[in-house]
């Protein structure tokens, strides 16, 4: 049986899913949650249940938040004694609010950990899922709760910065929304004349191919060289920009997903970097 006592504050989806990956190791786990219905079937299977937040912290080495926002989680630990504990927070944020939480953590007495879960409940707990866990903050706090923090998914330390965390997290979010909007548009084109599941895997395909190009972007972003190695360039994307525009027309679809970066790709050729690839782009983003 492992020793170290944890606290699970929260008990959604995804924190029941942590807490029973964590009953399944043998870890000693307390939970809590606002409405205590949730936390039944937990004790059926072994949790002990805290009647508030403050008893929760009291039992537990390692206190584990899963909740609905960064606000929750001051208020929820609002009467609790956090002088020496452990806190990890599973809670989504934003980057500002995991510095912020940190800082709030320290002047507590605690040792704090922000982070940012890649996967959705089903894969928690499940080997070769493929989920993990980004954790941001206190590197000594991470390496002693190292083994206790890989048990629901695999645990990756994203920094010192505590906001690096959700900084990833919320990165690697934002560019599936592009692929979604993208797969969206595509679907849109074709559902009146292809059937979807003859199409599904020539688009999965095609994702799949272009996906290593974030690795040429990179390589431009840290040279500072937009145009090495280019085959196809930005001027030239603008120019097939129309037959994608044209298309969208004769199907009957609305170009709104596509009109935002077409525009950004136009402005940055009009700047006068037409033989660049995609990766001036960036620098239009950045306020």
């Amino acid at each position: 049986m492992e020793t170290t006592r944890i606290a699970l504050l929260g008990l959604g989806d995804m924190g029941t899913a942590f807490a029973r990956a964590w009953l399944a190791a043998g870890y000693p786990l307390t939970v809590w949650n606002r409405t205590a219905a949730r936390a039944e079937p937990l004790a059926a299977a072994g949790a002990e249940v805290a009647a508030t937040p403050a008893e929760a912290v009291a039992a537990a080495d390692l206190v584990v938040l899963c909740l609905l926002d960064d606000a929750s989680v001051g208020a929820v630990l609002e009467d609790a004694g956090l002088t020496g504990k452990d806190v990890v927070n599973l809670t989504t944020g934003t980057p500002a609010e995991g510095r912020a939480r940190a800082a709030w953590a320290a002047a507590r007495g605690a040792r704090f950990l922000d982070a940012g879960i890649m996967a959705v409940p089903p894969m928690i707990g499940v080997p070769d899922s493929g989920a993990y866990v980004f954790y941001s903050g206190d590197r000594a706090l991470f390496d002693a709760h190292r083994a206790a923090l890989a048990v629901p998914a695999g645990a990756v330390y994203a920094g010192e910065n505590a906001g690096h965390a959700a900084l990833q997290d919320v990165a690697l979010l934002s560019a599936m929304t592009g692929m979604f909007a993208g797969v969206s548009h595509a679907f849109a084109l074709i559902r009146k004349e292809i059937a979807p599941k003859e199409f599904a895997p020539l688009l999965v395909g095609w994702l799949t191919a272009m996906a290593p190009y974030a690795h040429g972007m990179a390589d431009h972003l840290e040279s500072g060289d937009y145009t090495e190695g280019v085959t196809s360039n930005l001027a030239m994307m603008v120019k097939g920009n129309a037959t994608l525009l044209n298309t969208a027309a004769e199907q009957g679809v609305s170009p709104e997903l596509l009109t935002p970066f077409m525009d950004l790709m136009e402005r940055r050729v009009a700047d006068g970097h037409r033989d660049e690839d995609l990766t001036g782009v960036v620098g239009l983003l950045a306020r």
